[in-house]
């Protein structure tokens, strides 16, 4: 399984791995230094591949940090046949991402960042319901587990939003991840029950369950993110 990456995100990243090699070889077989225009050039690409490791990535990613150690080159803005090395080292970068994609590394990245975001909230509910607060541990748990279905359907090529645009929620993605045999007829009646358990919570029912059921929720919860986020 892989995530679906946005036509948009695969154009823009190899046309900047084309961009980006040819400014590096123009450099590299130049006696003199490129002019304003390449240096021009040079300057949108490097907001480019700024703006797509932050979209990819995050801040705090070793793409971040190879481009932030690059951009500090002592005139990184001079490019000519004796410093051309940092221009070569910024299209090594944008070659690298686009290796991850090729490959579908950043699939998996991207599936295990989203599982640990999950297993935040996931701890928050276990800490909620072992406090007595089973109503806020009940809607925590179904938000998490909305947006597992989300990503899993979007894993499988799968709708997420309605005709009208609107996303869709936990019962049409049950149906729609069932109908493409992304789990069992059992795993889509236990989130059925869960999702009507969630429902109740969102909707002040809170007599309509108790904390046990919340915390049969929340096993179920932890396994499902396990066994299909992973």
């Amino acid at each position: 399984m892989s995530l679906k990456i946005d036509e948009k995100i695969l154009r823009e990243v190899d046309e900047l791995a084309v961009s980006t090699e040819k400014l590096s070889r123009d450099a590299a077989s130049s006696k003199n230094s490129l002019g304003p225009e390449r240096v021009e050039e040079l300057a949108s690409l490097t907001s480019r591949v700024g703006q797509i490791i932050h979209h990819l990535y995050g801040d705090n990613s070793q793409y971040r940090q190879n481009l932030t150690k690059v951009l500090s080159t002592i005139n990184f803005h001079s490019m000519h046949s004796h410093y051309f090395m940092h221009i070569s080292e910024f299209a090594g970068i944008v070659k690298g991402i686009q290796h991850d994609i090729k490959v579908g590394l950043l699939n998996d990245f991207r599936m295990l960042l989203q599982a640990e975001i999950f297993a935040d909230f996931l701890e928050m509910a276990e800490y909620l319901l072992g406090e007595g607060y089973k109503d806020a541990a009940a809607v925590i748990l179904g938000s998490v587990m909305e947006d597992s279905l989300k990503k899993l359907a979007v894993s499988r090529g799968l709708k997420t939003t309605s005709s009208n645009g609107k996303p869709l929620t936990i019962d049409p993605l049950n149906i729609e991840l069932a109908k493409d045999n992304a789990y069992s007829p059992l795993i889509q009646k236990q989130i059925t029950t869960w999702a009507n358990l969630r429902n109740d919570a969102a909707h002040g029912n809170y007599s309509e369950y108790d904390k046990d059921q919340v915390k049969q929720m929340l096993l179920f919860v932890q396994k499902f993110c396990l066994d299909y986020l992973q």
